[in-house]
């Protein structure tokens, strides 16, 4: 079966065990912080919830990301308190 367009909304954030347990404690608050600052720019993309898994976390979107989208997403995460950078 073909698609015209991209079927991805999904987010891959690859992130350590510790770091993924401190983040995901929080993740209703990251939830709404990312989805105002996605609003900030008048994204049409939002973020519906956020998972773990094994190699991080997977953020899952109501639309397919651009790249805006994903820099903003990225830059959340990277500047989170919980995020240990070592």
């Amino acid at each position: 079966m073909m698609t015209k367009d991209p079927s991805r909304k999904q987010v891959i954030i690859p992130m350590s065990k510790e770091n993924n347990n401190a983040f995901m404690k929080k993740s209703l608050l990251h939830v709404a912080n990312i989805n105002r600052q996605l609003r900030n720019v008048k994204s049409k993309a939002l973020v519906d919830y956020i998972q773990s898994d094994p190699l991080g976390v997977t953020i899952i979107t109501n639309k397919i990301s651009q790249q805006s989208d994903l820099l903003i997403i990225d830059q959340y995460v990277k500047n989170s308190n919980n995020i240990n950078a070592l």
